[in-house]
């Protein structure tokens, strides 16, 4: 991939709400973890923060030019925030990841070759965890909503709730919009005629702090989203094949 001077080869995008125990070590991990993808750019959302999240980043950003902080004066929730991240992004590529920590950023040069390697077809990269590191009721309840969703979608994915995937941003873009997407990427990427690549990441704890959104924002999908998705598939019956012709 050709990528000017000016513009990433890659944009990290991080949605965040209260995690300024956190928000230092992970940025610190991703510039490792994206080391050799230079020129890389990383955008955290803060999601209507009330904590010393906007002061950690500001102070961290002023002193790391790839470092862009953009700001919800009021929660809108996870989706919101990286759709926000996406859109500000200047890269081709863009990877999200969840801003607690349990996703690993080790695994982002992975999601992006399995992304590359795909081609024009290949649409996104799905992380998939293992190991998990929840409660037991939250692995259950994440099993329960996954079971539904794939029975419903059968979009071939066990595990869409994982935060780190890696995602063309035009692709991204051309999804249509809605509270909880992100629970749904790969059934819609599909439905726009691309391949959704599996790649096995291994969880680990949240660096600190608790859980900073709720019970339907992170861990359950409403039935109305579920029919609704399940309806947009049905009635994209094809894709267009273009050519340009001069």
């Amino acid at each position: 991939m050709t990528v000017s001077a000016d513009i990433p080869r890659l944009a990290v995008v991080v949605p965040v709400r209260n995690e300024e125990g956190n928000v230092a070590a992970l940025v610190s991990e991703i510039e490792t973890a994206c080391a050799a993808l230079a020129p890389f750019e990383i955008i955290y959302v803060d999601d209507g923060s009330t904590d010393r999240t906007p002061t950690v980043l500001r102070e961290l950003s002023a002193s790391r030019p790839h470092l862009r902080h953009v700001r919800h004066i009021e929660s809108c929730g996870q989706s919101a925030a990286v759709r926000t991240g996406v859109r500000m992004a200047r890269a081709p590529i863009v990877v999200t990841l969840d801003g607690d920590g349990q996703n690993d950023p080790a695994y982002i040069p992975q999601m992006v070759a399995a992304l590359e390697a795909g081609g024009p077809g290949a649409g996104m990269t799905q992380g998939q965890r293992v190991g998990r590191k929840d409660t037991g009721f939250k692995k259950f309840q994440s099993r329960t909503a996954n079971a539904v969703r794939g029975a419903v979608l059968k979009d071939g994915t066990r595990d869409t709730g994982c935060g780190l995937k890696a995602v063309r941003r035009d692709v991204y873009l051309a999804l249509p919009y809605f509270d909880a997407l992100h629970r749904f990427m790969p059934a819609l990427v599909k439905r726009e005629g691309y391949e959704v690549v599996l790649v096995d990441v291994i969880d680990r704890p949240r660096l600190t702090g608790v859980s900073n959104y709720g019970f339907f924002d992170r861990l359950w999908v409403g039935m109305q989203d579920l029919i609704g998705v399940a309806w947009l598939i049905r009635r994209r019956r094809r894709v267009p094949s273009v050519q340009e012709i001069r």
